[in-house]
C-alpha cells in the first residue's frame, strides 16, 4: 500500500474513533435552543449564560476555525464544577501529536490521498510534525499512546 492509501486509512480510522471533527454532541432545545448540560454531572443547563471557560485540550478540533484547535469551551451547573472540570484539563497532557493529527484529518476531509509534502503545505506544520500526527494515527489505531517529544508549556489562558 501506498503511503496515500496508509495515510487515508488512518485518516478513516480516527474520524471512526473521534467522530466527525467539530461536531458537538446533540443537546435537548429548548424553545428552538440547543441547551448544554454540565461538563461534570451531566445536568441540563437552562438559559443562555452559564459558567464556562475555555481550556487547553490536544483532542479539540474546530472545524470552522483552526485557530480554535486545541481548545475546548467547557460549561458547569456553578462555579464550582468550572473549577473541578479547569483542574481536571489542566492535569490532561497535552499531546501535540494529537492536535497535529486532527489538522491532518481536517486536511484529509477535503483530499484524502495527500502526501506529506501536501498535508504540510496545507496544515501549516512541517514534515516532521506531520509525520509525529501520523505516528499518533497509528498509535492510536493500535489502542497506544505516543508521549509528548518535548515538554509543552502551559499558557495562562487560550486566548
Amino acid at each position: 500500500m501506498d503511503s496515500g492509501g496508509i495515510i487515508a486509512m488512518l485518516y478513516m480510522h480516527l474520524h471512526a474513533r473521534n467522530g466527525a471533527i467539530g461536531r458537538r454532541r446533540s443537546a435537548e432545545r429548548a424553545g428552538g435552543r440547543p441547551m448544554e448540560r454540565c461538563g461534570l454531572c451531566g445536568v441540563l443547563l437552562p438559559g443562555e449564560s452559564v459558567p464556562n471557560a475555555l481550556v487547553r485540550d490536544s483532542s479539540a478540533f474546530c472545524a470552522q476555525d483552526p485557530a480554535r484547535d486545541g481548545k475546548r469551551r467547557v460549561v458547569a451547573c456553578s462555579p464550582e464544577h468550572l473549577t473541578e472540570l479547569i483542574e481536571m484539563h489542566a492535569r490532561k497532557p497535552f499531546m501535540e501529536a494529537e492536535l497535529w493529527a486532527g489538522k491532518i484529518a481536517r486536511v484529509m476531509d477535503d483530499d484524502p490521498r495527500a502526501d506529506v509534502q501536501a498535508l504540510s503545505e496545507s496544515t501549516g506544520l512541517t514534515p516532521s510534525h506531520v509525520q509525529r500526527g501520523l505516528s499518533w494515527m497509528r498509535a492510536s489505531r493500535a489502542g497506544q499512546q505516543i508521549p509528548p517529544a518535548e515538554p509543552d508549556p502551559r499558557p495562562d489562558d487560550c486566548d
